[in-house]
């Protein structure tokens, strides 16, 4: 059984940073893309950053690039992701998500499983 289990979400002020993870078990972690998603009151879930299982390479939305970081540790079956000066608008549900591609990373529908998702609030 796969799981993804994000963790690290909170209440941050405006230019605060908060860390999130994702630890994941039941598939072979190293061959899979990860990805980050968030999801705001409504609005559609949107991408923010997937990095490569193949070659390590990292894709960023334009909104989060500069302030975002995203990492992962093959041998802890875990990807982070680092958020430095957040923004308001930045509060939503964040979701990490497994792809096993490397094609088309922004589109949800590539990927194959996901977490429960982990709020981060950023006051103004």
């Amino acid at each position: 059984q796969v799981r993804l289990v994000e963790s690290g979400g909170g209440l941050v002020q405006a230019g605060g940073s908060l860390s999130v993870s994702c630890a994941t078990s039941g598939l072979t972690f190293r061959r899979y893309t990860m990805g980050w998603f968030r999801q705001a009151p409504g609005k559609e879930r949107e991408f923010v950053v997937a990095i490569s299982w193949s070659s390590g390479n990292t894709y960023y939305a334009d909104s989060v690039k500069g302030r975002f970081t995203v990492s992962r540790d093959n041998a802890k079956n875990t990807v982070y992701l680092q958020m430095n000066s957040l923004k308001p608008e930045d509060t939503a549900v964040y979701y990490c998500a497994a792809a096993a591609t490397d094609y088309r990373l922004t589109y949800a529908s590539v990927y194959d499983y996901w977490g429960q998702g982990t709020q981060v609030t950023v006051s103004s």
